[in-house]
């Protein structure tokens, strides 16, 4: 099987690469949107580095002739001067879209996020709503899975994490409260290989998360036992995180803003888990917590 992957140098990207790297029945073309990214990615006869664009409707078709399998990785969380969720979220994705429709592709993988929704008043979770409804009404045959925060070596969620684990005391957003359903970040590699290889009829959507509810108080606290340290966790009040958000962002023409805010302060809510779906055995939330703290401490 050869499947194409978009934004492959993100954390998702690299991980899948990684495993790809270990099944001889599968190759890849890997697809970044610059030299610098190209440069990034591992080093494998399966694995054929490409830079893409968005905008070349043709170019990715072409791209795509000889592949059974595409994945859409690429997206953003955060804004900035160049790139907004209209066009690397809801514009990125259309044009794969339309280039899977004028392909022999089979099958579409999107990796969308948990509380996407169309109609959200959330810019973020609105413009991954807009992406799955341009998969959906392409006709196409695809799998949609949504993520909740993933945790796992380099991942953006694990250096937040142990960051704020490696302090003595810190004041997280509205003291941490809200519950999270963190994945590892090998489970979700399973999960796209999983789905690349079924390539169901029509439009399939899962609600993939970790074994574990938790809040990210108590998350930082497990995290920060585990680097054998005490920290004591504080409130910043919503309220103000948020102005400074807005201001800051303002003025940088992007970064973490109000939106984001709210995005990762969200409690992550799962009506039905796609492990058992998908024949995924989770891996336990302890076991992904001493992957990344054993990975900090040999760093």
């Amino acid at each position: 099987m050869k499947i194409a992957v978009t934004g492959a140098n993100s954390s998702v990207g690299q991980h899948l690469l990684a495993k790809i790297t270990t099944q001889d029945e599968i190759s890849v073309i890997a697809g970044v949107r610059s030299e610098r990214a190209k440069a990034s990615l591992p080093i494998s006869p399966r694995i054929e580095p490409r830079i893409i664009s968005y905008e070349d409707s043709e170019g990715l078709a072409s791209l795509f002739a000889a592949v059974d399998c595409v994945v859409h990785l690429a997206g953003i969380l955060i804004e900035n001067r160049q790139t907004s969720y209209a066009s690397a979220n809801v514009a990125a994705t259309a044009a794969v879209v339309q280039a899977v429709k004028h392909s022999a592709v089979k099958h579409l993988v999107f990796i969308s996020v948990i509380g996407a929704d169309a109609n959200a008043a959330n810019a973020y979770f609105r413009s991954k709503g807009c992406a799955e409804k341009l998969v959906v009404e392409s006709g196409i045959s695809a799998s949609i899975i949504r993520t909740p925060i993933l945790l796992g070596p380099d991942t953006a969620g694990a250096k937040a994490l142990l960051g704020a684990a490696s302090q003595t005391s810190i004041r997280v957003l509205g003291g941490g409260h809200y519950l999270m359903r963190p994945l590892d970040i090998d489970d979700l590699g399973v999960a796209i290989l999983r789905c690349c290889e079924s390539q169901s009829a029509g439009t399939t959507s899962h609600e993939l998360a970790g074994p574990e509810t938790i809040s990210y108080r108590e998350l930082i606290a497990r995290t920060a036992k585990l680097l054998g340290r005490e920290i004591q966790v504080g409130s910043m009040p919503m309220w103000l995180a948020k102005l400074g958000a807005t201001i800051g962002s303002t003025l940088k023409g992007g970064g973490i803003s109000a939106t984001v805010i709210d995005v990762i302060t969200q409690d992550e809510v799962v009506k039905t888990n796609a492990d058992s779906v998908l024949g995924i055995s989770l891996t336990p939330l302890q076991s992904t917590l001493e992957k990344i703290t054993n990975e900090k401490r040999s760093s």
